[in-house]
C-alpha cells in the first residue's frame, strides 16, 4: 500500500474525529445541553445523522463536491505526512477542552500562506459581526426574556421549533466545515468513497452524543441559560443565519468556531449589560478564556503553515515573502 493512501485515510480519519469532537459541539452543543434530559442520546445522534447523510447525498449529487464548493482555492493534493499531523495536533489541544479552529489547522496544512491570510480576514471578520449581532440583538430580547430562567409558557412547541432550528443550523454549518475533512479525499468523490464517509461520521456523531458532548461541551455549558430550549434554539437560529450569510459571502473557508465563539461573546455582554444581577466582572474572565484559547490554536496554525513553507517545501520562501508583501499593503 503506497504512503500516500495511508497518510490519507489518517489524516481523513483524524480530521473526521477531530471536526465531530471539537466543532460540531458548536451546532449541537445547546441542542444536547436542552435535550438531554428529554430524549434518550442515541435519538438525538439518529436526528443529526440523519441530517447529516442528507447533506452530503445533497452536495455530492446537486453540487458535485461535499464541501459545497469551499475548496476552490485549495486544490487536491498528494498528501503528505505533514498533512495527516496537523489533525493529530487538533486532536490533541481538543483533550484538553481547548477550542481550536479546525479550519485553521487542518487547512493550514494544504493551503498557501495567502489564501491562509483570506481565511483568517474573514473568520476575524465573522467574529466580530456576529459578537456585535448578538449583542444587538441580545440587549432587546434580555428585556422582554430573562433567560436565567427557564420561564417558558409553551415549551413543547419550543422544543418543535428548536428542532427544526438545529437541523437548518447543522447544515448550513456542515456545508461550511465539511472542507476540513474533504480537503483530504478526491475532489471527484466516487459513491463508494461517499458512503464510507457518511458511515464513519455517523459512527463519530453517535460517540460524540454518548458522551453528552465531550470537554468541548463545557464551553456551551457555561453560558447563560444554555440549557433552556427556548435560549438554546434563539442561539441556534441567529448562528445559522450568521453561516448562512457567509456561506453566500465567497467561497473562501472560516472558522465557525470563531463565529461561534463570538456569537456566545456578544451575547453574554449584552445579558450582563441588561440584567442586574448578572455582573460584567463575571463574565470578562469567560470570554478572555475563551479568546486566549482561540488565539493559542491560531499560533499553532501559523507555526504549522510556516514550518511546510520555510523547512519542508523547497521553494516556500516565495510564498511567504509574497504573503508578508500583501500583508504590508
Amino acid at each position: 500500500m503506497e504512503l500516500t493512501y495511508i497518510y490519507m485515510v489518517i489524516g481523513f480519519t483524524l480530521a473526521a474525529y477531530s471536526v465531530v469532537a471539537n466543532d460540531s459541539v458548536q451546532t449541537l452543543g445547546t441542542f444536547i445541553a436542552s435535550n438531554s434530559d428529554k430524549f434518550k442520546w442515541y435519538i438525538l445522534a439518529g436526528a443529526a445523522s440523519l441530517v447529516l447523510c442528507l447533506t452530503l447525498l445533497n452536495g455530492w449529487y446537486f453540487h458535485g463536491d461535499i464541501s459545497y464548493g469551499r475548496l476552490n482555492k485549495i486544490p487536491f493534493q498528494e498528501i503528505k505526512w505533514y498533512h495527516a499531523a496537523a489533525p493529530g495536533f487538533l486532536l490533541l489541544l481538543t483533550r484538553f477542552g481547548i477550542p481550536v479552529s479546525t479550519t485553521f489547522l487542518v487547512l493550514s496544512a494544504f493551503a498557501s500562506t495567502v489564501v491562509l491570510e483570506k481565511v483568517l480576514i474573514k473568520s476575524v471578520i465573522g467574529y466580530a459581526l456576529a459578537a456585535v449581532i448578538a449583542y444587538v440583538l441580545w440587549i432587546v430580547i434580555s428585556r422582554y426574556i430573562n433567560e436565567k430562567f427557564d420561564e417558558v409558557k409553551n415549551p413543547k412547541q419550543w422544543r418543535v421549533f428548536q428542532w427544526l432550528t438545529t437541523g437548518f443550523l447543522w447544515y448550513t454549518w456542515l456545508s461550511h466545515d465539511m472542507a476540513n475533512i474533504a480537503v483530504f479525499l478526491p475532489r471527484d468523490l466516487p459513491f463508494v468513497m461517499l458512503l464510507a464517509v457518511m458511515g464513519l461520521l455517523t459512527f463519530l456523531l453517535f460517540y460524540i452524543f454518548y458522551e453528552k458532548g465531550g470537554r468541548i461541551q463545557k464551553i456551551v455549558l457555561e453560558k447563560t441559560g444554555t440549557r433552556f430550549v427556548r435560549s438554546a434554539t434563539i442561539i441556534d437560529g441567529v448562528y445559522a443565519f450568521i453561516l448562512l450569510y457567509f456561506k453566500f459571502y465567497n467561497d473562501i473557508p472560516m472558522s465557525t468556531t470563531w463565529v461561534f465563539v463570538g456569537l456566545l461573546c456578544g451575547r453574554e455582554l449584552a445579558i450582563a449589560t441588561v440584567v442586574s444581577d448578572y455582573k460584567l466582572g463575571y463574565v470578562f474572565p469567560i470570554i478572555g478564556k475563551d479568546f486566549l484559547k482561540m488565539i493559542m490554536g491560531l499560533l499553532v496554525s501559523v507555526a504549522i503553515v510556516l514550518a511546510i513553507h520555510y523547512v519542508i517545501i523547497p521553494g516556500g520562501y516565495e510564498d511567504i515573502n509574497l504573503s508578508l508583501a500583501w500583508l504590508r499593503l
